[in-house]
């Protein structure tokens, strides 16, 4: 995800300055063009904006926080977009942390994939205070559109575990959805097809659909969507709320065995 930023960045104009945490993936992050800083101080001094497109909770704790992170090493005035699915009480910690230093944080939570950056057209979901927005909306903009703002830090967080767990619930029916037609005889390819030009359609079928078969989604993706459906249920378990048909839908077979590929609990054997 950070790498078709990067491109969209200096393509502005932008002067880009990158941290790549580990040494095989440092070649393709920084060819043609960004600078490359060895620490995370060193990449964030000075400048009007940091990214961080990291892929866990831990990572975004880990980078953002502490004497050596981020937040500490920013100037006064600068503003942190935090783009990395994670916990809303994280959320909250980085901005606590960035208001006693001054510096604003925007949960700038995403959906789409490095096709959406590199197209333009990655959706952003920001929390956060709105004036600290419109002052980087420019370079939101570069790759990402639509850029709404949905409240304060930690909400644009919300808003997109709600979103993963209803693309996830989505995947899941049209899992099924192909089971049953396969019951009545028809072919999954004919189904997979047929079923995006109806009023069944959904972006979930057209990425399952895209994989050629109802399998290989959980090839491509069984490890990021079971890290997210884990979030979901954990931030929704702390708040106490009720997950739902939602949550009927993920804890189903399709969801569980063909979707996240979780073998059965032999506990519960």
């Amino acid at each position: 995800m950070g790498r078709p930023m990067i491109d969209r960045l200096t393509a502005a104009g932008h002067d880009v300055t990158v941290h790549v945490r580990h040494p095989h993936t440092r070649a393709a992050a920084t060819a043609d063009g960004p600078t490359v800083a060895d620490t995370v101080p060193a990449t964030v001094e000075g400048v009007d904006a940091v990214f961080v497109t990291v892929l866990t909770d831990a990572q975004v704790r880990e980078v953002c926080l502490g004497p050596d992170g981020a937040v500490a090493a920013m100037r006064p005035g600068a503003t942190l977009v935090q783009h990395t699915t994670c916990d809303p009480a994280t959320v909250d910690a980085v901005a606590e942390a960035g208001a006693a230093r001054g510096v604003d944080v925007l949960d700038a939570a995403l959906s789409g994939g490095p096709h959406d950056i590199r197209d333009g057209r990655l959706t952003l979901w920001v929390g956060g205070d709105e004036s600290a927005l419109d002052r980087v909306r420019p370079l939101l903009a570069t790759y990402a559109s639509p850029v709404l703002h949905v409240g304060t830090a930690g909400d644009g967080q919300r808003l997109k575990l709600v979103n993963n767990a209803l693309f996830v619930a989505q995947v899941g029916l049209a899992v099924d959805a192909v089971r049953l037609a396969e019951s009545l005889g028809l072919g999954e390819s004919t189904v997979l097809a047929a079923l995006q030009q109806g009023s069944g359609a959904s972006r979930a079928l057209q990425v399952v659909a895209r994989g050629g078969s109802v399998d290989s989604v959980a090839d491509r993706l069984a490890d990021l969507m079971s890290k997210d459906v884990g979030t979901v249920r954990e931030v929704a378990d702390r708040a106490g709320v009720d997950l739902g048909i939602i949550g009927t839908v993920l804890a189903s077979e399709a969801v569980e065995k063909r979707v996240l590929r979780k073998s059965p609990d032999p506990s519960t054997s």
